[in-house]
């Protein structure tokens, strides 16, 4: 006798759970869970702003991804349990550098900023590194050298002005320049050139790099002992030295980037990274 479509799918159904608990037919496995995701956006974004922060509001959509972090160095004994808490700190930036240092890094690469290498390795087992921020290779722009990821920021902000910028200075200068505080001694920093520029030019010079995800601000010589010139640090760079860290931490805080931590005197812009604004 034929079995009607469903009740043939019935047996079939209990025939199979039967045969499970029989020696030598196994269950088919589980699927293994998946790790929990890291966004190094966010976690970068954390890492720069939160050890410039008076007080110890989080950085917004950062502290999943942060407590991941913090636990995988608690769990290295490189980071005090009360530390894990979701805020990238300057404790928190100090046990990622030694971290990183582990790993036989040196320099800025042992900044506490982190990188993809460094993170990726700290997640094995335990997470995945989503939106990956990647600083590229060094190449030159004139005289200058910078990394990739900065050459295409300069070259959109080029586009937008509708112009070409000559660079002062450019990255990974460690004492090329006393004036600097350190700031290119990493990649992701540059200064331009303004020679003939009038105000409102270096203005709005100082707006397209900013709109393209730098912290920018023109410098007069009134500030310290440089001629006019435009300062711009790559928000987010895998490569910023730690006082350009400071500085585009500053530049989401409202300040001018100077030592004095005065106020932002900048052209107002919504505050993106190069990642967030290719998105838009």
């Amino acid at each position: 006798m034929k079995l009607p479509y469903r009740a043939a799918g019935l047996v079939t159904a209990v025939l199979l759970a039967s045969l499970t608990g029989i020696q030598g037919v196994a269950a088919a496995p589980k699927a293994a869970a998946a790790l929990p995701g890291v966004d190094m956006e966010a976690t970068l974004k954390a890492a720069q702003i939160d050890p410039r922060r008076a007080d110890s509001t989080l950085t917004p959509g950062a502290k999943a991804s942060v407590l991941l972090v913090e636990e995988a160095l608690r769990d290295l004994a490189l980071l005090d349990p009360k530390w894990v808490d979701g805020y990238f700190g300057t404790t928190t930036i100090a046990a990622y550098a030694k971290y990183q240092q582990s790993l036989g890094y040196t320099g800025i690469d042992a900044s506490g900023l982190p990188g993809r290498t460094s993170l990726t390795k700290l997640g094995t087992g335990r997470f995945t590194v989503t939106r990956v921020v990647v600083a590229g290779a060094r190449v030159s722009v004139g005289d200058a050298v910078v990394n990739t990821r900065t050459r295409a920021m300069l070259d959109e902000a080029e586009r937008l002005l509708g112009r070409d910028l000559v660079l002062d200075q450019g990255s990974y200068n460690p004492g090329g320049d006393p004036t600097s505080a350190g700031t290119h001694d990493g990649g992701g920093v540059v200064d331009v050139n303004v020679d003939g520029m009038s105000a409102a030019t270096r203005t709005s010079v100082a707006r397209a790099l900013r709109r393209v995800g730098f912290a920018a601000w023109v410098r007069s010589p009134e500030q310290a002992d440089w001629p006019w010139h435009i300062h711009a640090a790559a928000i987010s760079d895998p490569d910023l030295a730690a006082q350009a860290q400071h500085q585009t931490g500053d530049y989401y805080l409202g300040l001018n980037g100077l030592a004095g931590r005065g106020p932002d005197d900048g052209p107002k812009v919504t505050i993106r990274t190069w990642e967030e604004y290719q998105r838009i």
